[in-house]
C-alpha cells in the first residue's frame, strides 16, 4: 500500500476553506488527498500549529526544519521519501500523483 505523509505549516485547517482568504491550491490539494484515500493510499496529514510533536518525532522533518526553516513546509513524503517541499502540487502535477498511486508511474521528485 502506498503512503503519503504531509507536514503542513501552521494553519487553522487543512481544507483551505477557513479564514478570510481561501487558498484554491490548498482546497484542490485536500480534494486530491481525499481521492487518493479512495484509491487505497494511506494518507497522514500533520499541522504544525496543532500537532507539533509529529514534526519533532520525524527525524527527516526535524532536520529539514533545522536546516531550511519553516519555509520548507509543506513537506510531503511518498512511501517514506521526501517527494515535495515548500509548496503544494500544481494542477499540472496532480495527474502524476494519481498515476503513481495506481502503480503506473514512479513519483517524480
Amino acid at each position: 500500500m502506498k503512503t503519503i505523509q504531509v507536514y503542513d505549516p501552521a494553519m487553522c485547517c487543512s481544507t483551505g476553506i477557513c479564514g478570510t482568504e481561501i487558498d484554491p491550491d490548498l482546497v484542490n490539494f485536500a480534494a486530491m488527498l481525499s481521492q487518493l484515500k479512495g484509491m487505497g493510499v494511506q494518507v497522514e496529514r500533520f499541522n504544525l500549529g496543532q500537532q507539533p510533536g509529529a514534526f519533532v518525532e520525524n527525524e527527516m522533518v526535524k532536520d529539514l526544519l533545522t536546516k531550511e526553516g519553516v519555509s520548507v513546509l509543506p513537506v510531503m513524503f511518498w512511501d517514506g521519501e521526501v517527494h515535495m517541499k515548500g509548496r503544494y502540487p500544481t494542477h499540472d502535477e496532480r495527474p502524476d500523483w494519481f498515476r503513481a498511486a495506481a502503480g503506473k508511474a514512479e513519483v517524480a521528485v
